[in-house]
């Protein structure tokens, strides 16, 4: 795998096993980038949800807890292709898009969610099945980029969605990967981006749509899983 999540403690990074004090959002970051088989990654995106559940029903208006929630739903989904979670994580990112509109992560949740199951299962049917559209989660992209303040996170995965979207659109996606190049790095994700950014310039720069789109898929979330 490209991409290694060095600024974990090393106590987390113990094989299938996240640390006791890890957050939900760190728990779907292992989930998504460190588990190489489907059946570990869905007991890991299980606890995230579970202790993000905690997390609201101690406070109902956390909205660090209320967006890990809707997005472990979403990953679940994913990887059981459950479309009641499906429906639901749609639901609950709209909630939270028209209550924070200026939220570039979420933003960037709500784009994943109808590019990955444009990704996963192809327009028509995405759209057909669960009402996935490809303008809506570009429009999403795009607004999580100008939302996100320079950081690296926001235009390195807006980079690989686009070149996943469409291996012709190569003029887009390397501007969004070389402004994640220069982006800054408060968190693990950032750096992620950063790192990720970096191993899809090398075919972006030499003009080769197919093999960027190719390693995009493999550097976005759970793209590394035994399909």
């Amino acid at each position: 795998m490209i991409r290694a999540l060095a600024a974990f403690s090393a106590a987390c990074i113990v094989v299938g096993a996240p640390c006791s004090a890890a957050t939900p959002r760190e728990v779907l970051i292992q989930a998504a980038f460190r588990t190489p088989d489907k059946h570990t990654a869905v007991a890991l995106v299980d606890r995230a949800i579970a202790m993000a559940q905690r997390q609201i029903a101690a406070d109902p208006g956390n909205r660090e807890a209320l967006m890990q929630h809707a997005a472990g739903i979403g990953y679940r989904g994913k990887l059981t292709r459950n479309l009641g979670d499906a429906k639901t994580s749609r639901r609950l990112f709209e909630a939270l898009a028209k209550t924070n509109p200026r939220d570039p992560e979420i933003q960037l949740l709500l784009a994943g969610w109808h590019l990955d199951a444009i990704a996963d299962v192809g327009a028509f049917l995405a759209g057909a099945v669960i009402g996935a559209h490809s303008g809506k989660g570009l429009a999403a992209l795009d607004r999580s980029v100008a939302l996100g303040q320079g950081r690296a996170f926001f235009p390195g995965f807006a980079a690989m969605m686009r070149i996943r979207q469409d291996k012709d659109d190569i003029a887009r996606a390397r501007m969004l990967a070389e402004a994640a190049l220069v982006g800054d790095v408060p968190t693990m994700l950032d750096r992620i981006a950063r790192r990720d950014a970096e191993a899809l310039l090398v075919p972006l720069r030499a003009g080769d749509g197919k093999a960027a789109a190719a390693l995009a898929r493999r550097l976005l979330p759970f793209g590394d899983l035994a399909r």
